[in-house]
């Protein structure tokens, strides 16, 4: 088991296609939802990432200020199917947090969150700041944590 953080530059060519699978096998194939995966975000963005027996067992996306939105942002959280009850959501959430504060000295970040994650997410501190919208037809919210 092994944690990683990498920019999009320092990603050999297997890992990059790992990553891509496994985003694309939780949120298209297994979310039965076609939606753009390569948004021009994964360049500028920190991955990270926990691969056990070789395989991505979790992977967040965090993308630097004044790309997607205003903050610092959290996105294409997943763990995938073989690897989940196993606590790797929490555990990624909370490095990539950690992450985001300490490292990058951020004070805020802005996650687009599926609506049935909402208690999750809530759990890190992040709040809910916008309506239920649909979002690739998935209810969807925005939410928001501020460092304390």
């Amino acid at each position: 088991m092994n944690w990683y953080i990498k920019s999009f530059q320092e990603f050999s060519a297997d890992e990059l296609y790992q990553i891509i699978k496994a985003r694309v096998d939780v949120f298209v194939v297994e979310q039965a939802c076609p939606y753009y995966e390569l948004d021009n975000h994964d360049q500028r963005s920190i991955h990270y990432y926990l691969k056990v027996d070789n395989e991505i067992a979790a992977y967040v996306r965090i993308v630097p200020k004044e790309s997607k939105y205003p903050e610092v942002s959290i996105g294409r959280v997943l763990v995938s199917e073989k690897f989940r009850g196993q606590g790797y959501a929490k555990e990624i959430m909370q490095r990539a947090i950690e992450y985001i504060f300490e490292e990058w000295n951020e004070n805020k970040i802005k996650i687009q969150a599926q609506e049935y994650l909402k208690k999750f997410y809530s759990s890190f501190g992040f709040r809910q700041i916008s309506d239920s919208y649909l979002e690739d037809n998935i209810p969807h919210i925005d939410m928001i944590l501020e460092k304390k």
